[in-house]
């Protein structure tokens, strides 16, 4: 509880409005700066996420270091109480600054330096010190403008604050993000912030404050506001360099969805790249092989009917439709952009063949899990052609449940397969997909195939391995009423890098290196991560 007499401390304020006014526009004050603080912490959040990956530690890093910073900013602001105005509006001009930024400076790190970790922790710290020096502060104005009690100026401070806090947390996903992006978004909101402070200071409590802190308070928002809105106006540009950084100077299309960032480099189907949330989708010197290793293994037996999951970019149906006793294929994808450009984009459509625009072909947009709960039929073959499980937003679909609706969508004697990551660069998360398939009642049986790994993490305009050495894709073929047999069909296509032989061969690599005792993922005891 703070003592009230050191609150008090400086005496009534001499103030342009009645008391109860007064202590009505601090409490708006707090309102405002609570939304664009919770703003800066998500903003932080996402855009960690999308640069490193792995939501979770990204919001667990961001979360913690904050509120450790915070306290910290309130010890420090024990200081300022005796001139708390002044304190005040310097703190929320260098709040507005920093968070404003944040974003921006965040991803330059990524683009050019190729690392942004610390960067995000440094943020992380700065922004939650400045953020914690508010809370005292504030207490000793507000005490100043109204003398209540301190029970009730504590109460009506965090009341104010978790509604604000609300108020930017809702307005962040819901307004910000879709319609100004998280760079303009951060910009704003910093001015936004920086207004708030400054209006505080400079009108209600003008009169306590000296004529030099005054101008000093003046400039530092005014130019704080100018630097702001130069960069707001010049976020386009900065973007468009920052990518090209990135994705080097071939980038041809580069989308931002409700579901993620799409990226397509290269002049034509024989250089062409695709990226979602900066990690390597498609590369069209190899992708055949990692298609053709995903597709036809499964397709070797009955396959009439045939579900896609994920995929969008229609390179496995484009292997699937190689079979001319294919009835039908349905594909399910999450975002329609990605299937949008899989049927406009020259390179891209020229690249699967424009296989979704086959007639046997049918596109649903809709999350995998829950279309797969409401799903009526069997299917001959299942193909996950998903984001990898060590991404935090993908784990649900490399769950044992998600498998439990899988076996139940398949014919009795249906085949499902998988890209579960390589199974040497990352064992646990291999061989965890492999648990996860037991427990739903499938029964999988690994293979390996050499090459270059899809799902690399961007790093200044190169792909960077994250499998830990290992060029190679690990999948797992899974059988509704037995373990299947590796093989291809023997009336089927002729495939320019896979064989029998082959890929027996890539079964015996695979069954190698089996950890024991690994447990299944679930949705409620997750188990994968990224392996580094």
């Amino acid at each position: 509880m703070i003592d009230q007499q050191v609150s008090l401390r400086g005496g009534a304020a001499r103030l342009p409005v009645r008391p109860r006014t007064g202590r009505y526009l601090v409490l708006a004050a707090v309102f405002v700066c609570a939304a664009c603080g919770l703003v800066y912490e998500l903003e932080l959040v996402a855009l960690a996420s999308y640069l490193i990956g792995d939501s979770v530690t990204q919001a667990s890093v961001v979360l913690s270091v904050m509120v450790f910073a915070m306290g910290i900013g309130s010890l420090l602001a024990k200081r300022l109480r005796g001139r708390a105005a002044v304190g005040f509006g310097l703190i929320e001009a260098a709040l507005a600054l920093v968070g404003g930024f944040s974003a921006l400076v965040l991803y330059a790190s990524f683009a050019w330096f190729g690392e942004s970790q610390y960067t995000l922790v440094g943020f992380s710290l700065t922004i939650g010190i400045l953020i914690g020096a508010e809370i005292p502060l504030l207490m000793t104005l507000i005490q100043r403008v109204d003398r209540q009690d301190a029970d009730g100026a504590v109460a009506d401070l965090f009341a104010a604050d978790y509604v604000g806090a609300l108020v930017g947390g809702l307005a962040f996903p819901f307004l910000l993000l879709p319609m100004l992006g998280q760079l303009t978004g951060a910009l704003l909101t910093g001015a936004v912030n920086a207004a708030a402070g400054g209006a505080l200071v400079l009108w209600v409590f003008r009169r306590d404050v000296p004529r030099r802190a005054r101008w000093l308070l003046i400039a530092a928002n005014v130019t704080v506001i100018a630097v702001l809105a130069a960069a707001a106006v010049l976020a386009d540009d900065f973007e468009r360099a920052a990518r090209r950084a990135v994705f080097g100077d071939q980038l041809r299309v580069a989308v931002r969805t409700d579901v993620q960032e799409v990226v397509l480099t290269g002049a034509g189907r024989g250089s062409l790249d695709l990226y979602l949330d900066g990690r390597l989708r498609v590369s069209s010197r190899d992708e055949y092989r990692y298609h053709e290793a995903l597709v036809h293994p499964a397709m070797n037996g009955a396959h009439a009917r045939v579900l896609i999951l994920g995929g969008g970019d229609g390179l496995a149906a484009r292997e699937v439709l190689r079979y001319p006793d294919v009835r039908s294929v349905t594909l399910v994808e999450l975002d329609p952009a990605v299937t949008r450009l899989a049927r406009t984009d020259h390179a891209l459509s020229a690249l699967n063949d424009h296989a979704l625009d086959d007639p046997r072909v049918t596109t649903v947009t809709a999350d995998a899990f829950n279309w797969l709960r409401a799903a009526r039929g069997r299917y001959d073959v299942v193909v996950s052609d998903l984001p990898d499980p060590g991404i935090s937003a993908g784990t649900k679909l490399y769950s044992a449940e998600f498998y439990g609706l899988v076996a139940e969508a398949l014919a009795p004697d249906g085949r499902l397969v998988v890209h579960a990551g390589p199974p040497r660069g990352r064992p646990h998360t291999f061989w965890t997909v492999d648990a996860s398939i037991r427990a739903a009642g499938l029964h999988p049986r690994p293979y390996r195939i050499s090459g270059r790994i899809s799902g690399f993490a961007v790093r200044t305009g190169r792909a960077k391995d994250d499998s830990g050495g290992d060029r190679g894709w690990g999948f797992l073929l899974a059988g509704a009423a037995a373990r299947p047999t590796l093989g291809l069909d023997p009336d089927g296509p002729a495939l320019r890098s896979l064989t029998v032989p082959g890929l027996l061969d890539a079964g015996r690599r695979a069954e190698t290196g089996r950890p024991p005792g690994l447990a299944p993922s679930t949705l409620v005891h997750p188990r994968y991560w990224e392996e580094r």
